[in-house]
């Protein structure tokens, strides 16, 4: 009799055990913790994000991403919008923000054609300048913003959007002037001012076979040179019927074949359709053209979005299957409410484009994409 009540104790303690180990396992775990051992998960930040002032974004930073990335205070207008004349204040915040939340910091972007100074370009009397001008003011750019946060700036976009979807180089300032080399110098600029960073190009619509055999040819001519690369960056602005799944892997396999980390950088999925051009001048058509680019103001429909949640659950699953390629997969914004795709191509359209909705809760999705990770060995 003894030995049964033994017995039974020690059943019911392994069976309290095993509810109390259960518990522990069927703890709520955040995106960052689902993601730990595949790779970051990181969020854009706009200006009152890293500032702190949007206290509800910042409540969700914290607790769901591990990296981030500076949605626009970095970008060279904003740095130096006069020649000699920097402005830090809110990249040092930026910057700030990321090292007391132990983030993962990308710098984002030294050389761009948009988002660029006019100054950078032209002499006193508004003609370009001469290539040894433009390199030397690249240089002092680029020496001078990587230098600052040296050792706290992680990576770098050092380039972005610099070849077309056929293929070719963009025809830039930067080229026009300086040829193709203008590439090279930036990342040898940034080596220079960091040889510990990791240095990146970044670039939209890589999953066109055009501009994925160009990023191609461009980051073998680098190697060949021996330039440093580390990175290359994959924006995922993506819509419902595009990109095809299929030319999406064929560029991370292709461009971790080069021996580089494959970022994904700016992922948004958007559920709207695609605008296809002005209806003309009468107004009852652009009425009907603004109702049908607008079709979701107050809310996606449930068969929407549960195709607009199948489509995110599909590039998460193509990420995790090459986490041995993928290093990080950063969000384009903390919330559908500051998304940029509300506004974009058309003004006034309402999207639902991100993880979290317009007063910052979690949408089923997140959830889902956890539960993918955990069960991802």
């Amino acid at each position: 009799m003894k030995r049964s009540i033994s017995y039974l104790i020690l059943v019911f303690a392994g069976i309290a055990g095993s509810l109390s180990c259960s518990a522990k396992q069927g703890k709520a775990l955040t995106l960052k913790e689902a993601f730990k051992n595949k790779f970051y998960i990181g969020t854009a930040l706009n200006r009152s994000q890293s500032l702190g002032i949007d206290k509800e974004a910042d409540e969700v930073v914290k607790k769901q991403f591990s990296a981030i990335v500076a949605e626009n205070c970095m970008k060279s207008e904003n740095l130096q919008p006069q020649e000699g004349k920097f402005f830090f204040d809110d990249a040092d915040k930026f910057v700030a923000y990321g090292q007391k939340n132990k983030m993962f910091i990308t710098g984002h972007t030294l050389i761009w054609h948009s988002q660029t100074p006019k100054w950078l370009f032209v002499d006193k009397d508004g003609k370009d300048v001469s290539r040894e001008v433009l390199i030397e003011r690249m240089r002092n750019h680029i020496h001078t913003v990587v230098g600052r946060y040296k050792g706290r700036i992680k990576g770098w976009d050092v380039v972005n959007e610099a070849i077309t979807d056929d293929g070719a180089f963009r025809k830039s300032k930067f080229y026009k002037i300086i040829g193709e080399d203008f590439i090279k110098l930036a990342f040898q600029f940034a080596h220079e001012a960091d040889p510990k960073a990791e240095l990146y190009y970044n670039d939209y619509s890589m999953f066109l076979q055009g501009k994925r055999e160009g990023v191609v040819r461009m980051v073998k001519s680098l190697q060949a040179q021996g330039v440093r690369i580390d990175g290359i960056g994959m924006q995922g602005h993506i819509g419902m019927d595009y990109p095809a799944l299929e030319e999406e892997e064929k560029s991370i396999v292709a461009f971790g074949n080069l021996g580089v980390k494959v970022m994904i950088t700016e992922l948004d999925l958007s559920a709207l359709p695609t605008p296809k051009g002005n209806q003309g001048a009468n107004i009852s058509d652009v009425a009907a053209y603004q109702e049908k680019i607008n079709p979701y103001k107050n809310g996606l429909p449930a068969d929407v979005e549960a195709a607009w949640e199948n489509r995110y659950l599909d590039f998460f699953k193509l990420f995790l299957k090459h986490k041995d390629k993928v290093s990080r997969v950063t969000l384009w914004g903390v919330s559908d409410k500051g998304s940029w795709k509300n506004d974009f191509p058309v003004r006034g359209r309402t999207d639902y484009p991100l993880l979290f909705d317009r007063n910052y809760n979690a949408k089923p999705i997140v959830q889902k994409i956890i539960d993918l990770a955990i069960q991802t060995k």
